[in-house]
């Protein structure tokens, strides 16, 4: 079953419709201002924040730590820092299920997606006062709970279910979001940390707005919006929509076990790099955050490479299907970490600080990996979830992040407690396993998930 004929969507560039162009122009604004604030975040705690003379100002913030060490006890300031970091990239990560269910059932996506966009602007705005830094995170849930999932779902509804481009469609998705990531640490990152953190947050803020602007001019080329009634979702699940649910809901362990290496890039990756990377370049001594920029030239690279290697492929072999491809992005991924344990072992041998390769090359093969992963899952989420639950169940994939983030908060913790080898041995660790735990659901899943595309198809 697809969308009903619409000659808005009609109108083609480069083969995809229209409306893709606009969803992606304003994901990549919505996550230049995302990751502009994320690169900055560490850093603004344990170098101005959460030190005194400045957290006494935090209005709230006593009862907010006094809670989180209820459940972990004491805390640095790095491993607080460390703590606060999890706790909100996980939410982050929670909150677009609200934000689907909103949509599928209450308002709609545009609506939704709007008044996201407006809560994530005064977020990032509020973050120039330190005494509104828990009221700014806040208000930055609630936005990008809005915005996240309901502005990915309807990549996949400008798509029939069986129509081949829908993959290609995340993909481009995907490298909107990672040309983004390209440019948000130059700019947020340069401002926040040589300028003041404040300039950092408020390019963000900026961001966002230009984002909403482009996303309402785009309006009348995106899918109608709709929702659906209680009554209406439940008349229209059949028992084999609730397993594909189930099986959505099985592999968010799995998969955000597989993205702990590469979750932990904006925490303890940044905090070891500054202090153990050889952070010169051509002279100057460049800000960490560049390297998240450096990352994400990587990531766009590979997304590239990634969509040209398996249509080479397609040519003279079956392409694996989507469960396939996802477990080899996790296998990929775990070979990540690695690195950066050699590297640590070679810092603590030689007492120095180690070359800002080993940094690329950590970010080459893990980005080598989450190329073929996410873009592929969330493809994956959109073509098996339930018509009536698609924004809730496109929202749901985001729910490995906010698993994966609570454990890359508390993992974090723990880089002043271990020797660095032995910390990067352990992310490797978490990732392998889940990879090889994918790679089981692949083998067995595979025939059920075709069935149930052949089925949609019809």
């Amino acid at each position: 079953m697809g969308l009903p004929a619409d000659p808005r969507l009609g109108s083609d560039i480069l083969g995809h419709p229209r409306g893709l162009a606009y969803l992606c122009v304003s994901e990549a604004w919505e996550r230049f201002s995302y990751f502009g604030m994320q690169s900055l975040l560490v850093l603004y705690m344990t170098h101005q924040l959460l030190l005194p003379g400045h957290v006494e100002h935090v209005a709230g913030f006593a009862a907010f730590r006094a809670a989180i060490e209820q459940v972990t006890g004491p805390l640095s300031t790095l491993a607080l820092a460390s703590q606060i970091f999890g706790l909100y990239t996980g939410l982050v990560y929670l909150t677009p299920v609200i934000g689907g269910l909103l949509a599928d059932r209450w308002f709609n996506r545009t609506t939704v997606v709007t008044i996201g966009a407006l809560l994530m602007a005064m977020g990032h705005f509020l973050m120039a006062f330190e005494t509104a830094f828990l009221a700014a995170m806040a208000l930055l849930l609630m936005g990008v709970g809005c915005f996240k999932g309901n502005i990915a779902s309807q990549v996949g509804e400008l798509y029939d279910r069986g129509d081949l481009r829908r993959a290609t469609a995340f993909q481009a998705f995907q490298f909107s979001i990672t040309s983004a990531v390209i440019v948000s640490p130059l700019v947020c990152g340069t401002l926040g940390e040589k300028v003041g953190w404040h300039f950092g947050f408020g390019a963000a803020g900026i961001g966002m707005l230009i984002g909403l602007a482009l996303y309402l001019h785009g309006r009348p080329w995106l899918p109608v919006p709709q929702r659906f009634t209680d009554g209406a979702v439940r008349a229209s699940l059949s028992a084999g929509d609730w397993k594909a649910v189930g099986l959505l809901i099985a592999l968010l362990p799995l998969v955000a076990g597989a993205m702990v290496g590469n979750q932990q890039m904006f925490n303890a990756f940044v905090v070891w790099g500054e202090a153990n990377f050889d952070l010169r370049f051509l002279g100057y001594e460049m800000p960490v955050t560049w390297l998240l920029s450096f990352d994400a030239v990587i990531s766009a690279l590979c997304i590239l490479a990634s969509i040209a290697f398996w249509r080479a492929f397609a040519r003279r072999w079956q392409e694996p299907d989507d469960l396939t491809k996802i477990a080899i992005g996790a296998a990929i991924m775990a070979l990540a970490p690695l690195l950066l344990s050699m590297a640590g072992l070679r810092q603590q041998l030689t007492g120095q600080r180690i070359s800002v390769g080993w940094g690329l090359a950590f970010e080459v093969v893990n980005e080598a990996g989450f190329a073929m992963l996410v873009p592929v899952a969330l493809s994956f989420y959109s073509r098996v979830a339930p018509q009536a639950l698609q924004g809730m169940s496109v929202a749901m994939f985001y729910v490995n992040s906010f698993l994966c983030n609570l454990v890359v908060g508390r993992l974090g913790g723990l880089l002043e407690q271990m020797p660095a080898a032995r910390f990067w041995l352990m992310h490797a660790a978490i990732v392998g396993v889940s990879a090889a735990l994918l790679v089981i659901v692949a083998y067995f899943m595979q025939p059920a998930v075709a069935a149930r595309s052949s089925m949609a198809t019809r």
